[in-house]
């Protein structure tokens, strides 16, 4: 009876750990695709910043060269009969835009989606469906 052999373990055992397995490699699989999707939000995130960042200095710079030269055309033109008058109406129409490209850049800023929200709705929606199951 003790060949050294050790018995064979009863099927309820071994259906038991197959279900365990099963739900330890779902429970990796679940995990290995959040984070594949988290690693994506990431990588578009900081493109996008990039990008955002690039061309907004661009635009900055060719802007305010050509406010500059734009404005001292106009002083130059008005130089004997309204300069100061010239000079003041050309600041505060830079000071307008400037007001209205901060309340645009405060709009942009608080009108795009939370960082990681996808993830997080995933994430949210597991957190459900394993309580639910359970």
């Amino acid at each position: 009876m003790s060949d050294g052999v050790p018995p064979e373990p009863a099927p309820l055992a071994m259906g038991l750990f197959r279900s365990l397995g099963n739900l330890a490699a779902t429970l990796v699989g679940i995990a290995h695709t959040r984070l594949e999707l988290l690693t994506t939000e990431l990588q578009e995130e900081v493109q996008r910043a990039a990008k955002v960042l690039l061309w907004a200095a661009v635009a900055m710079l060719a802007s305010m060269l050509a406010a500059f030269l734009g404005a001292l055309t106009i002083i130059f033109y008005f130089w004997e009969t309204h300069r100061l008058l010239a000079a003041l109406l050309i600041t505060a129409s830079f000071a307008a835009v400037a007001v209205l490209a901060m309340l645009m850049l405060h709009s942009k800023l608080h009108s795009k989606p939370p960082l990681l929200d996808a993830t997080l709705t995933e994430l949210a929606r597991d957190r459900e469906q394993l309580r639910g199951g359970a």
